[in-house]
């Protein structure tokens, strides 16, 4: 399969190894990558902060550089959460029924990374050997939007030699949600405080999730307390075949080309 990769402009800009990651897994399950260069933002951070007729050039361009691709995969769930359920919305509320058409038609062939393994591929062994402690955190819009439920869980099972240890209040949220974070900084605090608790009672060396987002929100927090505990994005796991350190995702940065 032709896939497309929308890498995020977040993970473009803070996470690149993300996108590489995904590349790699794909492609050593048979697939061909593309990632077309005028690829920018999903429009989350402007309609999310009231910005909304900003975000209509944005979901444009995303339809216009995607529509032909057979199936795009974007590893971030906070982003295909955007898509579905407001892309509609917003062009229907700029009166553009051609644009509310091609959404319709390009929205069921975009995935977020783990859906794309699970539900359109259907693979859920991906080759990936990680001898580590891992524990996994449930973004919210993984868990809530998306309703991804467990696969995660069971692709990070299917990885050789890995010990896969239950993050307890596996619910809850972090406390990051973009924006909310600054606006609500003490609340968010409070609720990274919790997240981070359960981490540590894990004993885990890496946290995993979908959404380098909340990722980075972790990793700030553990890294301001000396904790000996590092972030990974799934994909980052997933494309792992040989042994190799747990790193933190937030200490490398870059830009995919």
């Amino acid at each position: 399969m032709r896939i497309a990769l929308f890498i995020t402009c977040y993970n473009d800009t803070l996470f690149p190894e993300t996108g590489i990651a995904v590349v790699r897994v794909l492609e050593r399950l048979g697939h061909t990558v593309v990632f077309p260069d005028a690829q920018t933002c999903c429009g989350q951070m402007h309609y999310n902060t009231g910005y909304q007729a900003e975000a209509l050039p944005l979901v444009r361009r995303f339809v216009e550089i995607f529509r032909d691709h057979e199936a795009v995969c974007v590893p971030s769930s906070s982003c295909v959460a955007m898509m579905r359920e407001h892309y509609a919305k917003i062009a229907a509320a700029a009166g553009d029924a051609r644009l509310q058409a091609d959404v319709e038609a390009l929205l069921p062939r975009v995935y977020e990374f783990t859906e794309l393994l699970a539900h359109r591929l259907g693979v859920e062994d991906v080759g990936a050997t990680y001898p580590h402690r891992v524990t996994y955190h449930a973004s919210c819009h993984s868990l809530r939007s998306l309703h991804v439920g467990d696969i995660p869980l069971r692709l990070l099972s299917k990885v050789r030699d890995i010990s896969l240890i239950p993050l307890t209040s596996l619910e809850q949220c972090c406390g990051f949600g973009g924006t909310f974070a600054i606006k609500n900084a003490d609340v968010s605090g409070a609720m990274l405080e919790e997240k981070i608790k359960c981490i540590q009672k894990t004993d885990a060396e890496v946290c995993t999730a979908c959404d380098n987002s909340c990722l980075m929100h972790l990793q700030g927090a553990m890294h301001r307390q000396h904790l000996k505990v590092g972030t990974a994005h799934i994909a980052q796991i997933l494309a792992s075949e040989n042994p190799a350190s747990p790193q933190s995702s937030s200490k490398r940065k870059g830009k995919i080309g």
